[in-house]
């Protein structure tokens, strides 16, 4: 009787198990339209679909983003810059609905940019924006619509800090922007932008970034990932997949170049990073399983 309760426990834990597995193989997550979350959602959608999951990344305002997270529609969102998100972070994150499980990648730059003939005729601050208004016909331009950064704009322009309260700020999406600062190039005309880095425009433009917005935008920064409150404790196995990733700038870089200078897919310049450089998967993949509990290491690597 006693081995018959023991074979009925073990079934019952074993069934458990594999529900709640069930539960956990498609994996939501989160893309504003950025390329670097392209990049690096495509990197961890490679390693999931080699461990046997369904990466399912939807298009999602960053606001938007939060409220998923928080509502339990998101898994996953690679794209927590900070200082930048610094609100969502309070209203989000600090209270407990989102959990910031681990930093993915260190020393970034996020703040407004200028072209190298604007920063040549003195725009080296955000205070000596004003001092061209004419030139730059007093505008800003910044990305999608409820970011971060774009809120932090408004509220300069609203403040009139540095003087900017009668400029304005044109909120579009990242291609849009920098299709916009390309046309300015060519024609040698003042533009000032959201510019960052880990981004391929630091190839693409000769560009320089301001000083004097740090309040805002701090000097340097961190990207993490965001996952919903207790993601990595009812996943365990995709969790601690997410807090083994960590990301560099030039991996980074190198990917979304590829994808802008070859026109090739970000799923395709991520797993051919990967195999140019497969020793990342050690780290990436330690301690960690496919969906069906086998190596994952050699699972992926059966991918490349």
């Amino acid at each position: 009787m006693q081995k018959l309760t023991v074979i009925l426990g073990i079934l019952a834990l074993a069934s458990a198990n594999a529900h709640a597995q069930a539960g956990c193989e498609t994996v939501k997550m989160a893309d504003p339209g950025w390329s670097d979350i392209a990049a690096t959602n495509a990197i961890t959608g490679f390693l999931l679909t080699g461990m046997g999951y369904k990466p399912k990344v939807d298009t999602l305002a960053v606001p938007i983003t939060f409220g998923g997270l928080k509502d339990g529609k998101v898994d996953v969102f690679l794209g927590n810059w900070m200082p930048a998100q610094q609100g969502f972070y309070d209203k989000f994150v600090a209270n407990g609905d989102v959990v910031q499980l681990a930093k993915n990648l260190d020393g970034t730059e996020f703040t407004l940019a200028v072209p190298d003939y604007v920063w040549d005729a003195g725009v080296h601050d955000f205070a000596d924006l004003n001092k061209f208004a004419d030139k730059f016909d007093k505008k800003i331009y910044g990305i999608g619509s409820g970011a971060p950064a774009n809120i932090s704009l408004q509220e300069i322009i609203k403040k009139n800090d540095f003087d900017l309260g009668q400029w304005k700020l044109i909120e579009s999406s990242e291609q849009a922007m920098l299709a916009e600062v390309s046309r300015a190039v060519k024609k040698q005309r003042f533009v000032t932008f959201l510019g960052w880095t880990p981004h391929p425009m630091n190839v693409q433009l000769k560009m320089h970034y301001l000083k004097g917005g740090e309040q805002y935008f701090g000097d340097t920064g961190s990207v993490y990932t965001l996952t919903r409150k207790g993601y990595a404790q009812s996943c365990p196995n995709v969790g601690k997949l997410l807090t083994n990733l960590s990301f560099t700038q030039d991996m980074e870089n190198s990917i979304m170049a590829q994808v802008a200078n070859d026109k090739v897919s970000n799923a395709d310049a991520a797993k051919a990073w990967i195999k140019a450089n497969p020793a990342v998967l050690d780290k990436w993949l330690d301690g960690v399983k496919t969906v069906d509990g086998k190596d994952a290491l050699a699972a992926v690597k059966a991918q490349l």
